[in-house]
């Protein structure tokens, strides 16, 4: 199936420096963000206290939120049980600081809810402590994801620097994601982190068919420029590209626009992933591996075509020789 019928012919590697440009500009704004008002962390990872309650009578997740706003706790993370009348509500350390506080609130919450009467099945306290571990795995679990992405890509292409650009190309992904996240005040939490994972997954995934197309192209076209190898390889997978990754887009967005609060930010992640995804394969892996092919002049440009010497005159015989 292809998208476009007629083969393009756009020039990627030409404005390879507007691309640079561009990505340093978001990265520089993703890192001044960063910095200055830093990110917002979740439970998981500041700690705080977790209630599993149940309803006398039926009430839906967003009445239920409603509720607790009400009641004064604006920033719980509230989720619902599929097919039970049961809800799981998150509330920071900083808003229930002792056990005193947290009492109060349950009574605040019963009296937004009125006659719906409100059965505590279970309290679970996440103490910072609990929260530093999970943020160190967490880093742990993005740094050796990285470094395994980096040592398949040079295995699989015989040269650590096609590695080395798509990682590079991945980590614009996930910092500009986090930088988003900043900007926004959005809550990052575990759930994002696996929203991180996954747009590293789906940007090294693209990066890998157009770097394949250009190995391909230099085993049967070795005299190729480098310039228009890269170009051909990107357009010639462009149909493809636009399919694969206009459908994630597509799926990201309904989850956005429809899917609630809980996974809100979670698909505001995949949005920007899947939108980034596409531009850093471009835009800076393959920009990249140009730059080094041609600044070490490992690929041959393509040489120019000698004339021929070709006369229409007949050979002149030369003085004293015979005829055969």
């Amino acid at each position: 199936m292809r998208i476009l019928q007629s083969r393009t012919n756009i020039d990627f590697v030409g404005k390879r420096w507007m691309f640079f440009a561009f990505s340093g500009f978001m990265i520089l704004g993703s890192a001044v963000s960063v910095a200055t008002k830093g990110l917002v962390y979740g439970i998981d990872f500041t700690g705080g206290t977790v209630l599993q309650v149940t309803m006398a009578k039926p009430i839906t997740l967003g009445e239920l939120r409603e509720k607790v706003e009400e009641s004064g706790i604006p920033d719980a993370s509230i989720q619902s049980y599929s097919g039970t009348n049961t809800f799981s509500i998150r509330i920071k350390a900083d808003a229930a600081n002792s056990a005193g506080a947290m009492e109060a609130m349950k009574v605040s919450i019963q009296k937004a809810l009125g006659d719906n009467a409100m059965r505590v099945d279970s309290q679970e306290y996440v103490g910072p402590t609990v929260g530093k571990h999970l943020f160190r795995q967490a880093m742990w679990a993005v740094i050796l994801s990285l470094t395994g992405i980096v040592i398949y890509i040079a295995f699989q292409f015989s040269d650590p620097v096609w590695g080395l650009a798509g990682v590079i190309a991945l980590g614009h992904d996930v910092f500009t994601t986090v930088g988003l996240f900043s900007i926004a005040g959005s809550e990052v939490d575990l759930l994002i982190i696996s929203a991180l994972l996954t747009i590293a997954g789906y940007s090294i995934n693209d990066t890998i068919v157009i770097f394949d197309r250009m190995r391909e192209k230099m085993r049967t076209a070795r005299t190729l420029p480098m310039d228009q190898l890269i170009n051909e390889s990107i357009n010639e997978c462009l149909s493809r590209t636009i399919i694969t990754n206009g459908l994630v887009f597509v799926a990201v967005v309904i989850l956005f626009l429809f899917g609630g609060k809980v996974i809100h930010n979670f698909a505001m992640a995949m949005v920007w992933g899947a939108i980034a995804g596409t531009y850093s394969t471009i835009a800076i892996a393959t920009p990249m591996v140009y730059e080094w092919q041609v600044r070490t002049r490992r690929r041959p440009q393509a040489a120019p075509a000698k004339p021929l010497n070709i006369s229409s005159k007949a050979p002149q015989k030369k003085p004293g020789t015979r005829p055969a």
